[in-house]
């Protein structure tokens, strides 16, 4: 499968001292692609140089969803806690679940707004919203 539009290629990743195979970092670059294009209104899809800013916040996203899938892979989506000897098992509820994906959520909009705040590209910025 070929991903083409990247606004962090695989070599510059590895060199910022990522260690995922190319194909997870695929998978997860065009993820993080998606969510600073929702905030930026896609102001990046046509940029003929993607500022430095812009790599390093593809970076910090990429290894933070990869942590948000490992965790989850490390533990049962629905069990807040376990008792064994007794045998109890309690779920977490659905607004349980939607406070930590707002939290997850809110943690990669802090990190787009950390590095992108203030980045200019082809004379506008990225993050405006036509409010000043």
């Amino acid at each position: 499968m070929e991903f083409s539009g990247q606004y962090l290629k695989y070599e510059e990743y590895r060199g910022l001292g990522g260690t995922l195979d190319q194909l997870p970092f695929n998978l997860l670059e065009f993820e993080a692609r998606r969510k600073i294009d929702e905030r930026t209104w896609q102001r990046l899809q046509n940029a003929e140089v993607i500022p430095q800013a812009v790599k390093l916040c593809m970076y910090h996203l990429i290894n933070k969803i990869y942590e948000y899938i490992d965790e989850t892979d490390k533990q049962n989506r629905n069990v807040a806690s376990e008792n064994i000897d007794g045998y109890s098992v309690s779920y977490i509820s659905g607004s349980q679940i939607t406070e930590v994906m707002n939290a997850k959520n809110s943690e990669l909009n802090d990190i787009i707004r950390t590095y992108l705040l203030g980045v200019v590209v082809n004379g506008e910025h990225i993050m405006y919203l036509g409010v000043e």
